[in-house]
């Protein structure tokens, strides 16, 4: 099939890389404008717009999918399909409508559960133990359309969204692969998802990312590895953000006030509403990460002294 891919960040580039091997042709791609990024916020390409530049594909960047420049070209192109992976932007049904089969959306859920746009990040905050992805028939809904096939993934007790999503991304693009083979072979077919199950996925705020550390020690646990690396976890330590790395929560220690730090040779300890939890890697604004112990020590943390 003649293809546009649709896609914007580093996770789309596994599918993009399984399409171009594939023997579909591809014949353009469509990603997000360029975008401030850095200390100087230069103008930089995505991840995807910098994959096909590379290899001399043509790329769209329209500001939003309704634009009619970007609808005329599409036209032109004439694509069977336009595959999607985290594109980012909402598509109008005047442009669903352009390719002869429609836009096919790999999601890095099991639909219906987790629709919107960090469904890895809410699977791990929520404490599931499996998760997986869906290649689905997009329309004006958000992530409603019938899906042609999925696969699972266990969650593994420490893995960050960005683990997971990792795993998925590399997995799923052969699924996507698979059945972009059986629509041009007349084989595929698609089922409505069913109504029960339904949960959403909103992409999680700076708010999200803040610690509670009067949260249980699991809780804590899951929403440091849920925003870890993006938006990253956050605390204050005397009036000063810090950004976490994933922690560990460990029994048979003495327990501590929520927040309270207690810094110790080999470790540093945290306490939550429940057991303690050990400090992994420490971010302080403007500084490189390092370990808990060595920041604890450049810190000369105070006994009694709390994240907040």
């Amino acid at each position: 099939m003649r293809l546009v891919f649709a896609g914007t960040p580093e996770v789309a580039v596994p599918s993009l890389e399984a399409i171009a091997a594939s023997g579909h042709d591809l014949v353009a791609v469509v990603t997000r404008p360029d975008a401030p990024a850095g200390r100087g916020r230069r103008l930089v390409r995505s991840p995807v717009g910098a994959w096909a530049d590379e290899r001399g594909i043509e790329v769209l960047t329209p500001e939003k999918p309704r634009d009619p420049e970007f609808q005329e070209r599409l036209r032109q192109i004439a694509p069977d399909c336009v595959p999607v992976v985290a594109y980012g932007a909402l598509v109008p049904p005047s442009a669903l409508e352009i390719p002869a089969r429609g836009w096919l959306n790999l999601h890095f859920s099991l639909l219906p559960a987790w629709r919107g746009a960090a469904p890895v990040q809410h699977a791990v905050l929520h404490g599931d133990s499996v998760t997986g992805a869906s290649v689905f028939e997009l329309e004006a809904g958000l992530d409603t359309g019938p899906v042609y096939g999925t696969l699972t993934e266990q969650i593994r007790f420490n893995d960050t969204s960005g683990d997971l999503l990792g795993r998925l991304a590399t997995e799923g693009a052969g699924l996507l692969v698979a059945v972009l083979d059986a629509i041009e072979a007349g084989t595929a077919r698609a089922h409505p998802q069913p109504h029960d199950g339904v949960s959403f996925a909103p992409k999680l705020t700076a708010d999200d990312a803040r610690i509670r550390w009067d949260d249980p020690a699991f809780a804590v646990d899951r929403r440091i590895r849920a925003c870890t690396p993006a938006p990253g976890a956050w605390t204050t330590l005397r009036g000063d953000r810090l950004k976490l790395g994933p922690v560990r929560p460990v029994a048979n220690v003495p327990s501590l006030p929520p927040g309270e730090l207690l810094v110790e040779r080999s470790q540093v300890l945290v306490g939550t509403a429940t057991t303690p939890v050990i400090l992994g890697e420490v971010r302080a604004a403007g500084k490189k990460p390092m370990a808990a112990t060595d920041w604890a020590r450049g810190t000369r943390i105070q006994a009694g002294e709390k994240l907040a």
